[in-house]
């Protein structure tokens, strides 16, 4: 692919995995950080409430009981019980049970200017009504709260003690956490994000080198592979590719020695034909013996073609691999439907046919595919013998299988050439083969047709002399079905 094309097919960064990567990464971050920046805070400020309420309703507690008594309630008195209990607050505030300020100290300094005045603040108001109140807020970077209990004897309501704390250490504390908490997270958000390009990128760059493979294979280069360390999901899929390609490059090299064996072998009767018309047209007084000569090979070479095409078309069948309707079929019928057909030729040539053939040899299959792989194994028994030779079928039944074994006494196939008879279009010798009217096919044929049918086919040299093909499928059970 050019460099224009590939910029073309490039993924814009906004929309890559890697940026989804990130981004996911930093949100997770991002959501983390604003908890650890919230929660702390939350629960510390709480603490600090919750410290305060003890402190300042125990010490107006302790003030009012102290204040509590069957007299009145005077300046001079409430002042001599603040300052012997030394209640510890920005201001404390004593009145009477009218809500007049009889006590009223902040920061240490007594204020006169609000002595005989009503205390107009809501928790005095509730406590003369027999409520503890208290409440505390924090603002401005300090705590603010308020306590206010009632002064009461025997049931009776002589005043209320109200307890006013601005207390910035504690507010300085929980600021300063605040943004020690805010520089912590500042320096793990950059330190998530450049870890997250970094990891990303390694992520990226990984399913980057399977794309451009996959680009590289697309174009027909299927020996190229990926070479990916680790033991991950990726290493892994970069392992199936590997293995996918392989399988794609010995099928590939497959369809191209198959298309070139199947253009050759079609080639050389279309020439032979071509020829032949050529030269019954350029003979313009060839007599009629010659011309029918002619004809006659003319017409020996269509049937040439006629044969190739139809078993290419049977490999094709058998390629696609179509679902077909099978049932138990007699072997043994199928056999000897076979040996009625080749026993013109088999006349011809000198050659014995003997079968051997055991009854109720069920298997699986279709009568059509049974008798293509009987017929090319005995056929080319027949072809390929020697005058006065013999041709021997066994069918025997076994537990779980049925075997089909045809043996013959002829020439035999070298050791070197057994590995691939079942090859498409391969002879062991083609001038033989191509007199006797062989495309190279009908051995491929047998080996796809028993594969497809869960069998499984061996060839080896007999002795002394000849070939043995083994068939074996298994066995049709009449009980309960198919045996394995």
């Amino acid at each position: 692919m050019d460099k224009q094309g590939e910029r073309a097919r490039r993924v814009p960064f906004w929309r890559s995995i890697q940026a989804k990567f990130v981004l996911t990464y930093a949100v997770i971050i991002v959501s983390v950080l604003v908890f650890l920046n919230t929660y702390p805070l939350l629960i510390s400020q709480e603490l600090i409430y919750r410290s305060k309420q003890t402190s300042m309703q125990n010490q107006a507690s302790v003030l009012a009981s102290a204040l509590a008594g069957p007299e009145t309630l005077t300046a001079e008195g409430v002042s001599q019980v603040v300052t012997l209990l030394n209640v510890e607050a920005s201001r404390v505030v004593v009145t009477g049970p009218g809500g007049v300020i009889l006590y009223d100290c902040q920061e240490g300094s007594r204020r006169e200017d609000t002595l005989g005045q009503y205390a107009l603040f809501w928790e005095v108001a509730s406590a003369l009504r027999g409520n503890d109140v208290f409440r505390s807020e924090y603002a401005d970077g300090a705590f603010q709260s308020r306590a206010a209990v009632p002064i009461t004897y025997r049931s009776m309501t002589q005043g209320a003690v109200y307890l006013y704390d601005y207390d910035s250490d504690q507010g300085a504390l929980l600021q300063g956490i605040q943004t020690n908490l805010g520089s912590v997270s500042a320096v793990v958000c950059l330190v998530a994000v450049v870890l997250g390009l970094i990891f990303s990128k390694a992520l990226t760059r990984r399913i980057a080198l399977l794309l451009r493979a996959i680009h590289t294979v697309r174009q027909g280069e299927y020996s190229h592979r990926v070479d990916m360390k680790g033991g991950d999901e990726l290493s892994r899929l970069a392992d199936e590719f590997n293995e996918l390609t392989g399988r794609l490059q010995t099928t590939e090299e497959v369809r191209r020695r198959f298309v070139s064996d199947a253009s050759h072998e079609l080639k050389t009767p279309l020439a032979s034909i071509r020829l032949l018309a050529d030269s019954i047209l350029q003979s313009e007084h060839m007599d009629s013996q010659t011309a029918r000569e002619f004809v006659s090979d003319i017409g020996e070479e269509a049937e040439r073609l006629t044969r190739i095409t139809e078993k290419l078309l049977t490999l094709t069948r058998l390629d696609t691999a179509r679902p077909v309707q099978t049932g138990p079929v007699d072997v043994a019928a199928v056999v000897e439907r076979v040996e009625h057909m080749l026993s013109p030729l088999a006349r011809a040539v000198e050659v014995a046919l003997e079968l051997h053939l055991q009854p109720g040899c069920l298997v699986r299959a279709t009568e059509d595919d049974l008798y293509q792989v009987a017929f090319n194994l005995m056929e080319n028994a027949v072809k390929y013998n020697l005058p006065g030779g013999t041709v021997w079928v066994y069918l025997t039944g076994e537990a779980h299988r049925v075997v089909l074994r045809v043996e013959d006494s002829g020439v035999g196939i070298p050791e070197e050439d057994l590995p691939k008879i079942f090859d498409r279009f391969y002879r062991v010798d083609k001038a033989r083969s191509r007199a006797a009217g062989g495309t190279g096919l009908g051995l491929s044929i047998v080996w796809d047709t028993v594969r497809q049918h869960g069998g499984s086919i061996t060839v080896h040299r007999r002795e002394p002399e000849g070939t043995c093909f083994q068939v074996c499928f298994p066995r049709w059970q009449e009980e309960g079905g198919e045996g394995t």
